[in-house]
């Protein structure tokens, strides 16, 4: 893999524990090593974060956040003058026009003619963009502007990039980084019978908050033919699981809560179970649960998971179909994650191959090394 010659500049709202193992890999293919800054995020968006890099280094700047909503901003004090400390040799900002520090921190590397890299998720049409609608008509021009700042852009999908491309920004330039959360795996591909044992073992694993849209998943499998339905493992712990508790005591007694676990802790879980399920948005343990040779259905979201789940090991399910915004009514399933569900457990043989096609993905495709690996292709390019 291509080292980085220098000492490299890492900006981020806030430093989140997945992101933990990716930057202390980074570092290492970093000579002059690699310096994080980041702060906490607003109370009630109920992000966790860790205070520990165990090879970068981690600055705290505070954030100062400002609005709420489609009109959120924040300023990260202090930014400058963590550069003028580290002084770094590349910089990569996140992409996000809501953060109104970055233009003086490109300003700060341009005056010494150092590159600048946007990492983002790409530019989705407004008000789902980093972009505030305020900018309206006139927002995809205001957004092309703002790309042009930077050097070279990583996003994580080729969703992303071709949403980057479409603004004017060089697609040559532009540099696809699946978004990894774990690294190759170190186990052998686990081998599950072509019959299930009893009644199938559905897994979720995540935060439980209403964005991870469990009770879909409650309502869906108590939509199931009763000589069908599967016991469902719910791993996690917050603020909805008193409520999902009680909604899964009326409707879906087979739903069995466990707490949190963490990791050692999982992997049992993850080899008992047929298949992996996330209804709703986020959550990067559909990496760990692939790892361990599980087909996925999911949410469909920002274009992050594009690569990762396929239709060839898995279903990805739109929240319109989901009904994300509100809770289906009782005894109404969200039809399309039923369906994904009957299908995926109408043949066994299909479902352990999909798993297999999961193993791959994540060692050969998507991972920790991989997305390190792009990374320092982005800059080695800069330095041509």
């Amino acid at each position: 893999m291509t080292r980085y010659p220098g000492r490299l500049a890492i900006q981020q709202r806030v430093l989140t524990p997945y992101r933990a193992a990716f930057f202390d890999l980074l570092a290492q293919s970093c000579n002059g090593s690699l310096s994080v800054c980041a702060w906490l995020p607003r109370p009630e968006e109920s992000i966790a974060t860790t205070k520990k890099l165990q090879v970068a280094q981690y600055t705290y700047l505070r954030n100062l956040h400002f609005l709420r909503g489609a009109f959120y901003i924040c300023y990260q004090r202090g930014l400058p003058a963590w550069l003028a400390d580290w002084n770094p040799d590349a910089l990569i900002v996140e992409a996000n026009p809501r953060y109104l520090a970055t233009p003086a921190a490109v300003r700060w590397m341009r005056r010494r003619g150092r590159p600048v890299i946007g990492w983002g998720l790409g530019a989705p049409p407004a008000p789902l963009s980093g972009s505030p609608p305020v900018f309206g008509k006139n927002g995809g021009r205001w957004r092309g502007a703002y790309l042009r700042q930077f050097d070279a852009l990583l996003t994580y999908s080729r969703r992303g990039a071709d949403q980057y491309a479409a603004l004017g920004f060089p697609d040559d330039k532009i540099f696809v980084a699946p978004n990894a959360a774990t690294p190759r795996p170190s186990h052998p591909m686990p081998i599950r019978p072509d019959k299930f044992s009893g009644r199938p073992n559905i897994l979720f694993v995540g935060r439980l908050q209403s964005r991870k849209r469990i009770d879909a998943l409650l309502h869906a499998c108590a939509s199931l033919p009763k000589d069908t339905r599967p016991r469902l493992v719910i791993i996690g712990d917050g603020p909805e699981r008193p409520r999902l508790e009680n909604l899964a005591k009326t409707i879906y007694p087979f739903a069995e809560f466990v707490g949190a676990k963490h990791g050692p802790e999982l992997a049992p879980y993850f080899l008992a179970a047929d298949l992996f399920v996330l209804p709703g948005t986020g959550g990067l343990a559909v990496q760990e649960a692939m790892s361990w040779g599980l087909p996925i259905i999911m949410g469909q979201g920002d274009g992050t998971n594009d690569d990762l789940v396929q239709p060839e090991n898995g279903w990805q399910v739109s929240g319109d179909a989901l009904n994300l915004s509100t809770s289906p009514p009782k005894g109404k399933s969200p039809g399309a994650l039923e369906n994904a569900l009957r299908e995926a457990l109408s043949d066994v043989t299909r479902l352990r191959r999909m798993g297999a096609a999961s193993y791959r993905i994540v060692t050969e495709e998507i991972n920790l090394e991989k997305m390190v690996g792009v990374f320092m292709t982005a800059l080695d390019y800069l330095k041509t």
